[in-house]
């Protein structure tokens, strides 16, 4: 059996341009091409930092330092002069008797406690009430600038007049400074210059739990990053993540740009070589057809730029990303053959360019697979919301086995779950989108067919009304479509939809066809006194009739090839026969050929052989095993014979299935009954 294939331009030019694009696509910097797990040892050579970069802190440290900074408060001070200057003239004003001449001295000390700074005995109080005060800092204001200083080198008041007693004493042994200082109102002079600020405390706080520095050191340039063979710990990870992320932002390509380019021009042609064969190993009648090929690469296309995107400009939301809506995308318009390696393909950039790519490569195609495995199940209403919490949970226990695996940061997985959760939903949310690629590409989706599959349709209704046998034998040609196509792994739901719409066109003129003659004795039939030109015209005819039929119902394209292509060009045998055993010239049989093409798809051909093999079924003699076995084998062979199979992609394997379903199914329809036996009086 002959293929019929389309021009070379016509398949490769798409792909040509499908080739530039990527390489437009593709990254212009070096990747990091190293690939490490923390426990193991380094399988490369030692590694030397080619720049000088900074040690980046984990999540972890980040939060314990944030929690750490939160948990315990500083307080705030502000240096008056005022309280130091009204110190030193109660002291000038005091009355110490005989010790009148120790005044310059007790005046020098205090000033000199009071450079340091005196706070109040009792603890400070702030608002946030479960964090702490801190007992080895404070912040000092002086001049409008404000340093944090220890706790220690200031003084409380009690502290304060026990170092002006310990200060005089050293000079003065002989005196009683304590009963003198108490006697004489010193003390009381005493006071905190540091005046507390609750305000600028709280303030203080919240900056400092607010901002924790992001690093934790540096690397400087040629030193050592890790050794050959050298045990990864979590010190080495760590400055093997920073040297990363600092690669992967700022450093340029070292090597010959033109490697780089090259490079990326020989990966976008591997991905575009993949995408070809799959294409062609899978389904090669895609390439017939222009709407699903160019919207096969469209798909993948999308993917791509959504990838390096992404990548490029987010990589920290790759998780947001849904997938497997692609999968879908695919699902709707491609038998599941084709969408699983495409969509594999398409998710190769994930696993060629981005850092984290093996982990979402996985969880993605794990994810995709299910999401078209279970939504011919939870596809419609509520139901979607349903399917994607199953997606979620894929994604979830993929996302929980590698962090068990590569024992990740706990700390940050909230954000990637959160991520993964949205991507779920939004697997959902555009999912709809598919409506308007079906219009753009002009394609038909298998929602589409199954609602056109549905007989309370309107046209199925006026077909059931005006031509009732038609109907009941299009259903019948339902079923048997329906039952081979699952067998030879076809597109049922196209099939199911073409078999009601097929003979649309004899509604036009339903009493033309027999099976809608009327059964009652004496009926006028319609061919009495037709020439068998004219009978085979009129039969003829209802293929044109279904084609505009269908064109004014706004009918997919796809359905009108099934109406003309099954009856193929194939003759009218009764009537032709009738007008060559009457002696008719053989030149002139093509009146009695049929409007339309040989079948070129599997399901075109199944469709042509159920219809004539049910209609033809009607006249059978004997119903035997034997008999529908010789039946069934003489009408394929009749079409194979005319001609009709010779340019369908239909192998003699997918035959010879659909010849011994066809033989089950008629045996299973016209079995015998039990006779029931007639009650005794």
């Amino acid at each position: 059996m002959q293929i019929s294939t389309p021009s070379i331009p016509r398949r490769f030019y798409p792909l040509f341009l499908l080739f530039a694009v990527l390489v437009l696509l593709m990254p212009r910097t070096a990747k990091f091409n190293y690939d490490y797990k923390k426990g193991t040892p380094w399988p490369y050579e030692t590694l030397v930092s080619q720049f000088d970069f900074p040690i980046l802190k984990t999540e972890d440290q980040i939060q314990a330092e944030r929690e750490e900074a939160g948990a315990s408060v500083i307080p705030y001070y502000r240096y008056s002069d005022e309280v130091v200057s009204t110190a030193v003239r109660n002291i000038q004003s005091l009355d110490l008797g005989e010790y009148n001449s120790l005044r310059p001295a007790i005046v020098t000390r205090l000033t000199d406690i009071y450079a340091k700074g005196i706070i109040s005995d009792g603890k400070v109080k702030v608002e946030r009430g479960y964090a702490e005060v801190s007992e080895n800092l404070i912040y000092i204001q002086r001049n409008k600038r404000a340093a944090q200083y220890p706790r220690s080198e200031v003084y409380k008041v009690s502290d304060a007049r026990d170092q002006l007693v310990v200060q005089m004493s050293k000079t003065n042994p002989s005196v009683n400074l304590d009963s003198l200082f108490r006697r004489s109102g010193v003390y009381e002079t005493i006071v905190p210059n540091l005046i507390y600020d609750r305000s600028m405390t709280e303030l203080s706080h919240a900056e400092s739990a607010d901002y924790i520095s992001p690093t934790l050191g540096y690397v400087r340039a040629d030193e050592k990053i890790v050794s050959k063979g050298e045990l990864i710990t979590a010190e080495v990870a760590q400055m093997l993540d920073s040297y990363k992320a600092e690669y992967n932002k700022v450093f340029g390509y070292s090597g010959p740009r033109v490697l780089l380019y090259l490079g990326n021009i020989l990966l976008a042609l591997v991905l575009v070589t993949l995408l070809y064969f799959c294409i062609l190993l899978s389904n090669r009648m895609v390439f017939n057809d222009k709407s699903r090929y160019l919207y096969l690469l469209f798909v993948f296309l999308l993917s791509a730029v959504v990838t390096f995107l992404m990548e490029r400009f987010a990589p920290s939301y790759m998780y947001l990303i849904p997938y497997p809506v692609f999968a879908l995308y695919l699902r709707a318009f491609f038998r599941k053959r084709v969408v699983l390696p495409v969509y594999v393909i398409c998710l190769l950039p994930l696993l060629i360019f981005d850092g984290n790519g093996m982990e979402l490569f996985v969880m993605y195609l794990t994810a995709g697979i299910v999401t078209v495995l279970t939504f011919q199940f939870f596809s419609k209403g509520w139901l979607q919301f349903l399917n994607a919490l199953i997606l979620f949970g894929v994604e979830l226990v993929v996302f929980l086995a590698f962090r068990c695996i590569d024992a990740g940061n706990i700390s940050a997985w909230w954000l990637n779950l959160v991520q993964i959760f949205v991507g779920s939903m939004l697997t959902v949310a555009l999912y709809p989108l598919i409506y308007l690629f079906e219009r753009i590409f002009n394609l038909v989706s298998v929602t589409k067919l199954n609602d056109l599959a549905d007989t309370n349709n309107p046209l199925l209704q006026e077909l059931a009304s005006k031509a009732p046998g038609t109907f009941q034998h299009c259903l019948q040609v339902m079923n048997m479509v329906e039952a081979v196509g699952r067998a030879v792994d076809a597109d049922v739901p196209l099939l199911r939809a073409a078999a009601l719409y097929h003979d649309l066109g004899k509604m036009q003129n339903p009493l033309c066809f027999v099976e809608n003659e009327s059964a009652t004795p004496g009926a006028v039939k319609y061919h009495d006194g037709k020439t068998p030109q004219e009978s085979a015209a009129d039969i003829i005819r209802h293929v044109d009739d279904g084609v505009a039929i269908a064109t004014e119902h706004n009918l997919p394209g796809v359905i009108k090839e099934f109406i003309r292509s099954h009856h193929g060009t194939s003759y009218t045998g009764y009537f032709l026969n009738r007008y060559l055993n009457d002696g008719g010239d053989p030149s002139q049989i093509s009146v009695f050929q049929y409007h339309g093409f040989k079948p070129v798809s599997k399901e075109q051909v199944i469709l042509m052989v159920c219809d004539t093999i049910e209609a033809a079924s009607r006249s059978l003699k004997e119903y035997t095993p034997e008999a529908y076995d010789k039946f069934v084998e003489s009408m394929v062979a009749a079409k194979e014979k005319a001609g009709q199979l010779e340019e369908s992609d239909i192998t003699i394997k997918e035959l010879n299935v659909m010849k011994s379903v066809l033989k089950q199914y008629l045996q299973q329809i016209y079995h015998s009954r039990v006779a029931y036996p007639k009650r005794k009086q």
